[in-house]
């Protein structure tokens, strides 16, 4: 709902697709600068701890946005400052929650457990929009960033009623030393290094899409709002669907040839998307785009958290994170800037045709992870 309102703010306010970009930027990069320090942390300090903290912070945020909303004083430049805080506040929240999911279930269930955790964030994806869109043409942009914040009280609430491991790390070496053994950790095991790579291509070429959605919605589709909220819906449900498969496939061998498979099927619906002239075939393929993003995304995380130590898994996860996220404003900004300059369709078609190839590239070339 946040997600929705914002970017149609932001549209709102400028009539720019660089804008688009660079408010997708500054809410990711403070996750690519401060995410592996965000890691010792959460090796180190009470995982829950941080993420009610982190909690807090984004509500904080979305009371802020809404009140500036309510009195007709918003600018642009007031929402790219509070999407930069939220990237800060996910920088730390966002090691410490990944960490602290192996520590809820068994080995065996890891991956089942983040499938799960994949489909309720896109069940919210799909329930957002829904509700978002209608808030949004009925009562505006205020409504949506009320809730918002109204929403984080259930997550603090819930937070403060589990019981995680505490993390199993007792060294006492200085931050920048512990970053470093994270890093020889990861450069030490190919797979590892591999699979971090394949998430960061993944956002860089796969996610920043997404963010164009309201430029589709407007100059190719000329179908306005509503058109934006229902493609965020389809696209949530076939996220759904992904999420379903692979927990589906949680006892099945070579899942990282799945998630090369899921890749390359990602780079191909872009592409085709990027190209339809008729909404119905666009949402098509944003609903079998949705499906293969969330396959990969749930694959390669799983496969990194089977392959990481606890008391290293806030320092892995959060360097995924640096790739995972970062590659996400990366995308959108280098995206948003060609758009403007050559046209939404054909910087998305591009990024499809790259990301087929490189994914190509990758399964040639990483046996290992095809093995895995």
């Amino acid at each position: 709902m946040q997600n929705l309102a914002q970017s149609w703010l932001v549209y709102e306010l400028t009539k720019s697709a660089w804008y688009l970009g660079l408010d997708a930027f500054l809410g990711q990069i403070p996750i690519f600068l401060f995410s592996m320090f965000g890691g010792v942390v959460a090796d180190r300090k009470d995982r829950r701890k941080i993420l009610v903290v982190s909690q807090l912070v984004q509500m904080t945020c979305a009371i802020t946005l809404a009140t500036l909303a309510y009195f007709g004083v918003v600018q642009v430049w007031h929402v790219l400052t509070l999407s930069f805080i939220v990237g800060t506040a996910q920088a730390f929240g966002g090691p410490a929650y990944q960490a602290m999911i192996p520590s809820l279930v068994k080995k065996e269930d890891l991956q089942n457990a983040i499938a799960m955790n994949s489909i309720q964030f896109n069940v919210a994806r799909v329930i957002g929009p829904t509700i978002g869109g209608v808030t949004l043409a009925k009562f505006g942009a205020v409504w949506c960033f009320g809730l918002n914040a109204l929403s984080f009280l259930a997550v603090i609430f819930t937070l403060l009623r589990v019981a995680p491991r505490p993390p199993a790390m007792t060294g006492k070496e200085p931050v920048l030393e512990s970053m470093k053994v994270g890093l020889r950790f990861i450069r030490d095991n190919s797979v590892m290094g591999g699979l971090i790579v394949l998430a960061f291509l993944m956002t860089l070429l796969g996610v920043s899409f997404m963010t164009f959605l309201p430029v589709f919605a407007e100059r190719v589709f000329h179908l306005g709002k509503e058109a934006y909220s229902e493609m965020l819906i389809i696209s949530g449900i076939g996220s759904v669907v992904g999420g379903i498969f692979v927990a589906a496939t949680s006892h099945i061998a070579r899942k990282g040839l799945l998630a090369l498979s899921s890749l390359v099927a990602l780079g191909a619906c872009i592409f085709g998307f990027a190209i339809s002239t008729n909404f119905a075939i666009a949402c098509v393929m944003l609903f079998l785009g949705g499906a293969a993003l969330i396959a990969c995304f749930g694959l390669v995380s799983s496969l990194v958290q089977t392959q990481t130590e606890d008391s290293m898994r806030g320092r892995v996860m959060s360097i995924y994170n640096v790739a995972f996220r970062g590659g996400m404003p990366i995308g959108a900004f280098a995206s948003g800037t060609l758009i403007d300059s050559f046209g939404a369709p054909q910087v998305l078609a591009a990024n499809g045709i790259l990301l087929v190839v490189l994914s190509g590239i990758f399964w040639s070339t990483q046996r290992r992870i095809r093995q895995l």
